[in-house]
């Protein structure tokens, strides 16, 4: 039996590749803890979360102060008997994003040192039910965009092959959002799949008018319509419209998924790995949302949720949108609009680790020993 020795941390502040807006904000950095575990074989796993700007500091200080100490000595396989002791530990402060994102970072490290041992990829070891996934794209589709280029990016994206593209919406009125997703239908034809995202931008009343405006574009889905702790305003929603809507990316408790699906407040599961706590519970939400009948189409991370929506049989699509290149070596594999599971054994992220080291801010760097 192996057991854990050491624990480094790291975060590294990484920009957004392009201007990226909202119906509430925008996301100008991406602050990310980078967790990696070393066993007394000497094997080891890398791990990683993220904020969109605030909070990395909290997140670093949560993990060398409260979670990487107790660590040491245990045996690195015993996954969910730690997750759910550090859990437990940091009950007064769940279930919240700091908690959830440094849970997160320490969790995708042990399955990577996990699926490192086993010589086996993630995707394999998680449940291995395709070797592939369908792609979408955001990155052409924030809100400050204009008409024509986002109609420009979606037939690019269409021609390589991609599912859908994303188009953020939440303008002052709602016109100017159906003029712009009017103007991307008609550009890519009925079975190309437009996705729209709020960001829980509205009322619940300014969503049902909303939805019955956008009904005739067929939409994919109306992701985060509203703030995520309003579950019943999201169950009237949904009960109004025929147009799916999609939740998770603000979701950080599996109970608050079981919620949503058992009341009938959502189609489409966005459960995020660094939102969540890591991919002890993502996986429980994927097999939570497969006896409901609903797809998991994981928020962001794309570089690491490939490999989940290849795990699990509901796994329908990954998000487009780079973050990792400044800190990989290969980047993730993509032919004819769908993205390759990774065939290497792990989490199936190459890191360049000259460059994470040379990019991690030094009063966060942090080694601890057995």
């Amino acid at each position: 039996m192996a057991k854990i020795e050491k624990i480094e941390l790291r975060m590294v502040d990484l920009v957004p590749k392009v201007k990226r807006t909202d119906a509430i904000q925008s996301f100008v950095s991406q602050e990310t803890p980078i967790v990696t575990i070393t066993d007394s074989d000497g094997a080891s796993g890398t791990g990683y979360s993220y904020t969109i700007g605030t909070g990395g500091s909290s997140v670093m200080r949560l993990l060398a102060d409260h979670l990487a100490p107790r660590l040491i000595g245990r045996d690195a396989d015993q996954i969910e008997a730690i997750w759910h002791e550090l859990e437990f530990a940091t009950h007064a402060t769940t279930i919240g994003a700091i908690t959830a994102i440094a849970l997160a970072a320490i969790d995708t490290a042990l399955w990577d040192l996990r699926a490192k041992k086993q010589n086996l990829p993630l995707w394999k070891l998680a449940g291995g039910a395709k070797d592939r996934c369908p792609l979408y794209t955001t990155e052409g589709g924030w809100l400050h965009i204009g008409t024509q280029a986002l109609v420009d990016d979606a037939l690019e994206a269409k021609a390589k092959g991609f599912t859908g593209s994303k188009v953020k919406i939440g303008k002052p009125h709602g016109s100017e959002d159906f003029s712009r997703l009017s103007a991307v239908r008609k550009a890519v034809g009925d079975s190309y799949e437009i996705m729209t995202d709020c960001n829980q931008g509205f009322s619940v009343d300014e969503a049902v008018r909303r939805a019955e405006r956008l009904r005739e574009l067929d939409l994919a889905w109306i992701e985060e319509p509203l703030p995520a702790d309003d579950i019943d305003g999201h169950v009237r929603l949904s009960n109004s419209t025929a147009t799916p809507i999609a939740v998770g990316e603000s979701l950080y408790s599996i109970r608050h998924f079981r919620e949503y699906m058992q009341k009938g407040g959502c189609n489409i599961i966005q459960v995020d790995v660094g939102r969540i706590g890591g991919i002890t519970p993502w996986l429980k939400v994927a097999h939570a949302a497969e006896a409901f009948d609903m797809p998991v189409c994981p928020h962001f991370l794309m570089e690491l949720h490939v490999s989940l929506v290849c795990a699990i049989q509901n796994g329908k699509y990954v998000e487009y949108i780079p973050q990792l290149d400044e800190l990989t070596d290969a980047k993730m594999r993509i032919e004819n609009g769908h993205a390759l599971a990774p065939s290497e054994p792990g989490i199936g992220i190459d890191w360049d680790w000259d460059a994470v080291k040379a990019k991690s801010i030094a009063e966060f760097t942090t080694a601890i020993v057995k």
